[in-house]
């Protein structure tokens, strides 16, 4: 099944580019950017929360910001992590509350995202 495109990349798409922007980014030596790559990171290991967690909040706080890069990384990670469809939705209702109308072009991105992780048809 063919892969959809959101904004011109489908999530394949869009890993590729990540892998190969952080490996020339961090490829450039300087220090201050390795430290926050490091940290972001460190960020979703495990912790007092779990990594699983950590991802799904990482997706409301991407919602809210908000980041469609983050927003697709985010959906990817929560899917790898094992959470559901509409786990992740409630996660996204907590976002539009927080954030407000601004989160609906973005909560319009996540859903974009899931649907084609899970294969779903439009």
């Amino acid at each position: 099944m063919p892969r959809e495109k959101q904004n011109g990349r489908t999530t394949d798409d869009f890993k590729k580019f990540r892998n190969e922007m952080n490996e020339e980014i961090l490829g450039g030596g300087h220090l201050g950017i390795k430290r926050l790559f490091a940290l972001d990171h460190q960020a979703y290991e495990p912790g007092a929360l779990g990594t699983k967690t950590k991802e799904l909040l990482g997706l409301v706080d991407s919602a809210v910001l908000p980041c469609d890069d983050r927003i697709t990384c985010h959906v990817v990670r929560c899917a790898e992590e094992g959470w559901k469809r509409d786990e992740v939705i409630d996660a996204l209702n907590v976002a539009l509350i927080v954030g407000g109308s601004i989160v609906i072009p973005h909560a319009r991105r996540a859903f974009a995202r899931m649907r084609e992780i899970l294969g779903l048809q439009p």
